[in-house]
């Protein structure tokens, strides 16, 4: 079957999984020897077949530069051409797949060329990782491993059974949305996850059904019972592993590469003790080791799906192991399923604040352009350690991607949707609240017909006075100390008098990353401009 994961591109589909798949199995390409004519002529065929489509990409490519919109269209039906050819060339006898990827080679040339062209044509301020281009090639090739006929580790680990199918029907039907969006943080953060995996010797798809089933890919993601992090972990458990406080009140379970490690050590561990059972493994993460470790002892080392077994475990893990290993499933087969997962762009780049922001106001004057949902989860899956209402100092340096990099410089250091995002951010609901205040009856000489008159609602004093000349209006001082109202976060309140959160915090010896505040409580409003 082709490989048909996406990674990155130039122009939306990979050139790498085809690639990486090849590379993983042409050592078990058939050497050339005495060939029949029939398979010479097959040999010829796809040789003849892989140089058009090479041609026909290249066309592409330069249709792409010149903004035709049927490049990419022409791009795409080449490269399923090529990945055909590469498919059927690792089957046919004399067929040398080296001799395949010599094309192939240089269109990944032409690809890193044409990504380097559009990098320089850009006024981005941006600093790109030199290594990360190259570096999708193992990552690719890892992930082909997994899908060839003698490196299906996850799939000979799993059974394919009901189960399974009947997850894979909910993931491809009421929770499409979910898995979609799953694919899409996952993609961004890949780069800091999938080594982990990779190290312990752990399927990559594995990682990915376990967080799209405790996250949907959402770093700052808790529950109610006080998990946290994009793979869940509880407080004890993540402690063990080397996740909590990092020593700036940043907790690393929070993190996607410290959380990722946690959790691929994790499971080796469980599978040390469940006999290498992917299914027991995943039982004890979402149902407690302690739990699945005496169920397996009891039953003799059973499998998961043994009727004394399954029944054991309540009804949170029965419905979490098959639907972890359904999104897995999904993960290494989108095509048998008719699934297409969104394309994204995620070579990494750093970004320079220039001015105070925060990711909420990132969000808005950077807009949508690239991306359907726009780029909030993106940054602050990216850059855990800030939330997203905080503001940032200028010079903090954020993790993004080229494409954010070009957008905040186009649209977030100055002009009228700058200015616009931050008037949205600032906006205080309270304000819109109109106070009429008391009405103080005034001798009939000094008042309109109605006895009446207005009163200034800060202070209490009558707007005018007997001789009907208005009084003077006396400006407010700037308040030093607030008293935290229900409902209230530290945020609300830097916000609100125009502080910086980290120093207000600082100010009145609070600390993150929560930040916690209580009704009623008086803050120092240190630094703000009131």
């Amino acid at each position: 079957m082709p490989v048909s994961l996406s990674f990155a591109s130039f122009n939306g589909r990979a050139l790498f999984a085809p690639l990486a798949a090849a590379l993983a199995l042409c050592s078990l390409a058939p050497q050339a020897a005495a060939l029949s004519k029939r398979d010479q002529a097959a040999v010829d065929a796809l040789t003849q077949r892989m140089q058009s489509a090479e041609t026909r990409y290249q066309s592409a490519l330069v249709k792409i530069r010149n903004a035709d919109p049927s490049g990419r269209q022409d791009s795409d039906a080449a490269l399923e051409d090529m990945e055909d050819v590469i498919a059927v060339c690792l089957k046919q006898k004399g067929c040398q797949v080296n001799t395949m990827l010599a094309g192939y080679k240089r269109l990944l040339k032409a690809n890193a060329d044409a990504s380097a062209l559009s990098n320089e044509d850009s006024d981005d301020a941006t600093t790109l990782d030199s290594d990360n281009f190259a570096a999708d090639v193992p990552e690719a090739a890892r992930a082909a491993a997994l899908l060839s006929d003698d490196g299906q580790r996850f799939v000979k680990m799993v059974q394919y059974n009901p189960a399974v199918q009947a997850g894979i029907r909910r993931w491809l039907t009421d929770m499409r949305g979910p898995l979609m969006q799953s694919y899409d943080n996952y993609q961004y953060m890949r780069q800091m996850m999938w080594p982990s995996f990779e190290r312990e010797g752990l399927p990559e798809a594995l990682l990915f059904g376990i967080m799209a089933k405790e996250s949907n890919g959402r770093v700052h993601s808790t529950s109610r019972a006080g998990a946290a992090g994009p793979l869940q972990f509880m407080f004890a458990t993540g402690k063990r592993f080397g996740l909590g406080d990092d020593g700036s009140g940043f907790d690393t379970r929070y993190d996607p590469r410290a959380s990722s490690q946690a959790a691929a050590e994790y499971l080796n561990e469980r599978l040390g003790q469940l006999n290498n059972s992917i299914e027991m493994s995943l039982a004890a993460y979402n149902g407690g080791e302690g739990r699945a470790l005496r169920i397996n002892n009891a039953s003799g080392g059973r499998n998961f799906w043994d009727e004394s077994v399954y029944n054991q475990f309540p009804a949170e893990t029965r419905d979490y192991v098959p639907m972890v290993i359904a999104a897995a499933w999904l993960f290494l087969h989108p095509r048998e399923y008719g699934l297409q997962f969104p394309k994204i762009d995620n070579k990494s780049a750093t970004m320079r604040l220039v001015k105070p922001t925060s990711i909420y106001e990132l969000t808005i004057c950077m807009g949508s352009s690239g991306s359907r949902d726009g780029y909030m989860r993106a940054l602050r899956n990216l850059n855990p350690r800030y939330k997203g209402e905080s503001y940032l100092a200028a010079g903090t340096v954020l993790n993004a991607t080229p494409k954010m990099v070009s957008l905040y410089n186009r649209w977030c250091v100055q002009g009228k949707r700058a200015e616009l995002a931050r008037t949205l951010v600032m906006s205080d609901a309270t304000t819109a609240i109109v106070r009429t205040g008391p009405l103080t009856v005034l001798p009939a000489e000094a008042t309109g017909e109605d006895g009446t008159v207005p009163v200034t609602v800060a202070t209490g004093v009558p707007t005018t006075v007997a001789t009907g000349k208005p009084a003077p209006a006396k400006k407010p001082a700037a308040p030093r100390t607030h008293k935290v109202q229900r409902g209230q976060t530290l945020t609300d309140v830097a916000q609100k008098f125009q502080c910086d959160t980290k120093q207000l915090a600082k100010a009145n010896g609070i600390k993150g990353p929560r930040y916690m505040v209580k009704p009623g409580q008086t803050l120092k409003l240190s630094g703000c401009g009131g």
